[in-house]
């Protein structure tokens, strides 16, 4: 289930963008779950229906969910894809930075402030399966 949380700093897209891609990645929503329309799931949230298609955008931009016109939107099999990829761009970032002479708390910093300034919320530990 998507909630949102008004007191948080996280804007709205991201906190449902984050909540389903979670639940993609962990087997919550497994391939082929069915999706709620977007304005199904923003009256349900109490959020505008672009906040919910922003969420969504962002997705199948990641290959997390899918749109198969009319008859909706789903849980995509392309998840697991698109972590791979993520994998080994992190192996070629831990690849530069070593060669560069900077050890693995400074990298992980820098990642930290890309996140952040790229308005991802790092404040919690992700788990990466």
């Amino acid at each position: 289930m998507i909630e949102i949380d008004d007191d948080s700093g996280t804007p709205p897209y991201e906190q449902i963008r984050s909540q389903i891609a979670e639940g993609a990645n962990s087997g919550g929503m497994p391939v082929g779950t069915k999706l709620p329309t977007v304005r199904g799931l923003a009256a349900d949230l109490g959020v505008a229906p672009g906040t919910v298609a922003r969420a969504y955008t962002e997705l199948e931009r990641a290959g997390v969910i899918e749109t198969r016109g009319r008859k909706g939107t789903f849980v995509a099999a392309g998840g697991d894809a698109q972590r791979d990829k993520a994998a080994q761009a992190a192996a070629a970032y831990a690849r530069e930075v070593t060669a560069y002479g900077i050890d693995a708390d400074e990298a992980v910093a820098l990642v930290t402030a890309a996140l952040d300034a790229g308005g991802v919320r790092t404040s919690a530990p992700q788990h990466v399966r």
